[in-house]
């Protein structure tokens, strides 16, 4: 079993902390931003940009040290990612869906790093070592030891690294305070990528894994976990979320053999039978509803569910229903593996691992249409995210599909970069930050 060890450096007086989904709107402060549905909070902007390559609207590239795929956060006009560099030789990742990518834990001394940069030049401010040991677990070739994405409050840089433990800074990159845990075993050792979640003064982390899952609440402030709950799961790698709503808050989180929901003391207020084997999409909230699904290829049943506020007990559905009081619709087969699904609009996109995308209507589950071929020959693991009109499905050849929104598909053209990637991006001050597998683009028009 897991054992959280808080390890406190310094820890400045009390703050308060702000909470992520009221941010300021040039902020994108966590995984797929302010509120974690992969869209800017202050919507559309005509100044973002369409058209981008190599030569073309990029602001500044900056090279990264070592490797992660975790997405870059912004407050301000500083960008924080996350990387583990390896004094050893690392092999490269090769996309696609696959077995055979398990790799044994390298023995060679890796650092891992917090970084922040300047969101105007590209220069890098300062980067802080937070490890150096050689790595205690396996990961799978196209994961890294730096998948979880940080977040931040405003006043402090929360880096997260599932097999290792959480690091708080300050935006100077002073380490305030730690804590580790020990290695656990996660399946066929792929490795870990759940990020964490920052609400009211609390980070939330989903630790799914072999040995012992479990959900941990911790003061953002001192490290100090406040609660514990075991989890009967084995190894995921989906972000848990927090859904506020006229009811109340609850923290929600997927897994293999339920989704379930947690109140703010720990407690289970309901759950719900029925994903696929591999969980990795966000649950999130668009229209008043809770989304949640997930895909892996190797399942018949990849379902998707929305889900209305206020629910208790066992939600799963009977044989042959498709809604419920909570449940006001569901899909059996419309789930994705990698990818989490987007609302733009009235329309509930996804973006299928190997180049296809549904629509559905967001509120009814209504098919708007099927699955349409996006490319052929590429994966996507990257979120898809939207603007202006557009949905934006980056791939992990490093080519971004610029699809037009509605109901009607079409891809209007693509936005190449030449650099592998599955880091989902950020949208912030009018430009785009993509994450390759060596370097950070700012991508803008001005």
């Amino acid at each position: 079993m897991p054992h959280l060890h808080a390890h406190r450096i310094l820890v400045l007086g009390a703050l308060t902390l702000l909470v992520t989904t009221s941010a300021d709107a040039q902020q994108w402060p966590r995984f797929r931003g302010p509120d974690g549905t992969g869209l800017a909070s202050e919507g559309d902007d005509p100044t973002l940009p369409d058209r981008w390559g190599q030569a073309e609207n990029v602001l500044w590239r900056t090279e990264l040290p070592g490797i992660g795929w975790s997405s870059p956060i912004v407050w301000g006009r500083t960008v924080f990612v996350s990387a583990v560099a390896s004094e050893g030789n690392v092999e490269t990742p090769i996309g696609g869906l696959y077995r055979g990518g398990e790799r044994p834990a390298s023995a060679d001394m890796h650092h891992w790093t917090a970084s922040a940069i300047d969101l105007d030049s590209g220069e890098v401010h300062w980067s802080t070592t937070l490890l150096s040991a050689a790595p205690q677990h396996q990961r799978h070739l196209k994961n890294s030891y730096a998948s979880e994405t940080p977040v931040t409050d405003g006043e402090r840089l929360y880096v997260y690294f599932g097999n290792v433990g959480l690091y708080c800074l300050d935006f100077e990159g002073q380490v305030l305070w730690s804590v580790t845990w020990d290695p656990v075993s996660t399946r066929n050792g792929w490795g870990t990528a759940a990020s964490p979640v920052l609400h009211d003064g609390r980070i939330y982390v989903v630790n799914d894994n072999d040995d012992q899952s479990f959900l941990a609440a911790l003061s953002a402030e001192t490290g100090a976990e406040i609660w514990r709950v075991n989890r009967d799961e084995g190894t995921n790698w989906s972000t848990p979320f927090v859904w506020e709503h006229e009811e109340g808050v609850e923290v929600v989180t997927t897994g293999t053999d339920r989704v379930r929901s947690y109140g703010l003391d720990g407690n289970l207020r309901w759950e719900l039978a029925g994903l696929s084997f591999i969980t990795v999409p966000m649950p999130f909230t668009q229209h008043g509803l809770l989304y949640v699904e997930a895909g892996y290829t190797g399942d018949r049943e990849r379902p998707v569910y929305a889900i209305r506020p206020g629910a208790r007990g066992d939600l799963t559905l009977a044989e042959g229903e498709t809604s419920s009081e909570f449940i006001a619709w569901h899909l059996p087969q419309g789930g994705t593996y990698n990818t989490s699904p987007l609302v733009y609009g009235d329309i509930y996109y996804t973006l299928l691992d190997r180049g296809f995308m549904t629509a559905h209507d967001a509120r009814t589950g209504e098919p708007i249409y099927p699955r349409r071929r996006i490319a052929v020959g590429t994966g996507f693991t990257a979120s898809p995210w939207a603007y202006n009109g557009r949905i934006f499905a980056l791939s992990e050849d490093g080519e971004t599909f610029v699809i037009k929104a509605g109901p009607e598909f079409e891809v209007l053209h693509t936005n190449t970069l030449d650099e592998f990637t599955m880091a989902t991006p950020a949208i912030v001050d009018g430009s785009l930050l993509i994450r390759t597998y060596s370097a950070l683009y700012r991508i803008g028009t001005h």
